[in-house]
């Protein structure tokens, strides 16, 4: 029972659908009828400005971090705790993006990926953090960091353990660098059609 527990109670902390509400509180109005159509900070900043999406980051990171904190405390220590810490992690990664509240229509998933590895494998974070900066920087498109960085991810984790120092619980782990690059990467598929069009909106 306590890991079926686990993983509902991420999913839940994961469909608190932060951006939404604080646009809500702010304006009275529904952000995903603007810009990409998504709960999370990008198109929070394009509704509401700048300290709205400062605030819609770091909560929506901040439920990422919580889900893994709280795991960790539920499951004790065993030998299976990666593997629970892990589907907590997943749990409100998907949360986010299809957050039950909302007709599981929410945000890309990235802020609340941060929120997980900043938990889990903080060093290959900081390398996907250096990719996505790059990659708006050479673009203009928080898409296409935001889609790169999330692909990257698994790399980073192999590249820390093979030659850096072991991740702990690197199966767990990079399990979680997988699902959550995919789950990311799909949440952004529209994005990737307007990318492909030259349609997708860039920073400014």
């Amino acid at each position: 029972m306590r890991p079926a527990l686990v993983v509902i109670v991420a999913y839940l902390l994961g469909s608190i659908p932060f951006g939404y509400l604080i646009v809500r509180a702010k304006q009275g109005a529904d952000v995903r009828e603007t810009g990409s159509g998504g709960t999370g900070a990008t198109n929070v900043l394009r509704r509401a400005g700048k300290a709205a999406s400062a605030l819609t980051l770091v909560l929506d990171a901040l439920k990422g971090a919580a889900a893994v904190w709280l795991a960790r405390r539920l499951v004790g220590d065993d030998q299976t705790t990666g593997w629970l810490v892990a589907a907590a992690a997943i749990a409100v990664i998907i949360g986010h993006i299809f957050p039950v509240w909302l007709g599981f229509r929410g945000g890309k998933g990235v802020a609340t990926g941060v929120g997980v590895f900043l938990s889990l494998a903080p060093i290959p974070l900081a390398l996907a953090g250096v990719v996505f900066l790059l990659a708006v920087a050479a673009t203009s498109y928080v898409s296409a960091g935001s889609i790169i960085s999330a692909a990257a991810m698994p790399f980073f984790v192999w590249l820390q353990n093979a030659f850096m120092q072991p991740v702990p619980g690197f199966a767990p782990v990079m399990s979680v660098a997988v699902t959550g690059a995919l789950l990311i990467i799909f949440a952004h598929r529209a994005n990737i059609g307007r990318l492909i069009q030259g349609t997708e909106n860039r920073i400014r």
